[in-house]
């Protein structure tokens, strides 16, 4: 049974960092990505990443997140530095937008 599991978010205030982690288990897929879905906004990818290391990112978030994944290729993560209010919302991993995990609540505030 394929399964994503997101941890590692929280509340950080503006210009701060958090790391999240996604632990996959059940399949191998070659590409894994996060998206994010803010409060009463439709969900929204965010970058992504191949098992030979070959990452693509939402203009939203190039050159503040950065995405990468263990050798192994079981689990994904997502550095997040310079974060912005508008990066707030329920950030979930997956090899797409219908098979992804319940998501880990990221909140940027003052």
């Amino acid at each position: 049974q394929v399964q994503f599991v997101e941890s590692g978010g929280g509340l950080v205030q503006p210009g701060g960092s958090l790391r999240l982690s996604c632990a996959a288990s059940g399949f191998a897929f070659r590409w894994l990505s996060w998206f994010r879905q803010a409060p009463g906004k439709g969900l929204e990818w965010v970058s992504q990443i191949d098992g030979k290391g070959i990452t693509n990112y939402a203009d939203s978030v190039k050159g503040r997140f950065t995405i990468s994944r263990d050798n192994a290729g079981n689990t994904l993560y997502l550095q997040m530095n310079n974060l912005k209010p508008e990066d707030t919302g329920i950030y979930s991993c997956g090899s797409s937008g219908a098979n992804r995990g319940q998501g880990t609540q990221v909140t940027v505030s003052s």
